[in-house]
């Protein structure tokens, strides 16, 4: 890949990583709920499981959901439904330093695996594989925004689990977490806007 094409993707899987979406919407509500120590497995599964992802549908699975379209909208289902239990889960998580919790910290194989249900992550393995691919040296372009995918990702998602962590001591307050974790459900359901709207378009 040219260098100036290499630099232009660096920017946008930064841009595309560090956006608000499903995933930094949680990781936010994971650091305020469990801390930055415990929020670095669903990091670490975030930035695996995304690559491998990409990895995968460029060499081929892409064409499976293309030949199989029922089974993409099946996935996508499963995906909204998923991250609606997810939005409901995070809106009843209990104030930090109450002495109990409802649910625990991602797991790395939980996180990883959300990825495949995650519409804002098919968005930009459509969008990368279309625009950064080169079609000369597929298989070698496609390696390289993988591992450039894996480089640049892991910042952005430490940023948001940092952001939510730094958060604790301010919404120790049992009434300002439970405020704080409603509103981090309600925009992980915003956040799943586009896949509702093509989900229900005619």
């Amino acid at each position: 890949m040219p260098t100036e094409t290499v630099l232009a993707f660096l920017a946008f899987a930064f841009a595309s990583s560090v956006t608000p979406g499903p995933n930094n919407m949680m990781l936010v509500a994971s650091g305020v709920n469990f801390g930055l120590r415990r929020t670095l497995s669903h990091v670490a599964g975030i930035n695996v499981g995304f690559p491998v992802m990409l990895l995968l549908s460029g060499l081929g699975l892409g064409q499976v959901f293309h030949r199989y379209p029922a089974l993409y909208g099946a996935m996508k289902v499963i995906g909204i439904a998923y991250m609606l239990w997810l939005a409901w889960k995070i809106a009843r998580s209990g104030p930090v330093g109450e002495g109990r919790e409802i649910g625990s910290p991602m797991r790395f194989w939980q996180a990883a695996a959300f990825q495949w249900v995650n519409p804002k992550a098919w968005a930009m393995v459509v969008g990368a594989i279309a625009a950064y691919t080169v079609p000369e040296n597929y298989l070698g372009s496609l390696l390289m925004i993988t591992v450039l995918y894996a480089l640049t990702g892991a910042p952005g998602s430490l940023i948001w689990a940092a952001f939510g962590a730094a958060m604790r001591g301010f919404l120790s307050d049992p009434g300002k977490v439970r405020w704080f974790n409603i509103a981090m459900a309600l925009l992980l359901v915003a956040s799943l806007w586009p896949a509702l709207a093509e989900l229900l378009a005619p």
